[in-house]
């Protein structure tokens, strides 16, 4: 997953993994981040280290104000 701030300050930046049911499996970042090109690359497990299924998942992003959301699938 990549992603870029743009942000004059450090933003408090958090990325989390959601199941298709929106139940969190996954947080990937979770701190301040400075301006620049960020990329974070997920093992496919949940935050217990356990190995999930395959299917659908989404990704959330926020920093600051911004927030998005993306959709992904994982192949194992």
């Amino acid at each position: 997953i990549s992603y870029q701030l743009s942000a004059v300050r450090p933003l408090h930046t958090n990325l989390t993994i959601y199941n298709i049911a929106g139940q969190k499996v996954r947080t990937l970042v979770n701190g301040q981040k400075e301006a620049g090109s960020y990329r974070v690359c997920w093992n496919g497990k949940d935050d217990g280290g356990k190995p999930v299924a395959s299917g659908v998942y989404i990704y959330r992003i926020q920093a600051g104000e911004f927030s998005q959301s993306r959709r992904m699938i994982l192949l194992k």
